[in-house]
């Protein structure tokens, strides 16, 4: 009978552990279209999942750089010869109603070699019942030994 209540509690803790999992996905889903979008230097894709205005703060050499998304996919979207992608890892969502933060280490890969890395921060707010991501501010730095 231990054993029967004893995994009726481990289920139990795994459903409501699991029930705010689906939720984080639909948070992260834009950025993970964001950073498609980046990779395949399509700034209509890079534009889609934001907010129309969203803004980029980006920190290089301990001095902020500020755009729009609109100025930001302009300036990366256009054909290149150089193959980029960004990869964020162990994200950390922040879910109050409609409003939710990620904070996420990433690495810039350039021909498939760290660039740069750091950390990302994305301000996301639910629009029409979807996320969007309305503001980034990042990190960035030369050296990554992780």
């Amino acid at each position: 009978m231990k054993r029967i209540a004893w995994c009726a509690v481990v289920w139990m803790a795994a459903a409501s552990a699991g029930a705010a999992v689906p939720e984080e996905d639909a948070v992260l889903a834009p950025i993970q279209a964001f950073f498609k979008g980046l990779s395949a230097r399509d700034a209509a894709a890079m534009k889609s999942p934001f907010l129309p205005g969203g803004t980029l703060v980006l920190m290089r050499d301990g001095k902020p750089g500020q755009m729009t998304i609109e100025q930001f996919a302009e300036r990366v979207g256009k054909p290149g010869t150089t193959k980029i992608e960004e990869r964020i890892h162990d994200p950390l969502v922040k879910i109050d109603n409609d409003l939710a933060v990620v904070w996420a280490p990433f690495d810039f890969y350039v021909d498939g070699k760290v660039d740069h890395c750091g950390t990302d921060l994305f301000n996301m707010v639910k629009k029409d019942g979807q996320w969007v991501i309305a503001g980034i501010a990042d990190t960035g730095k030369k050296e990554c030994g992780r």
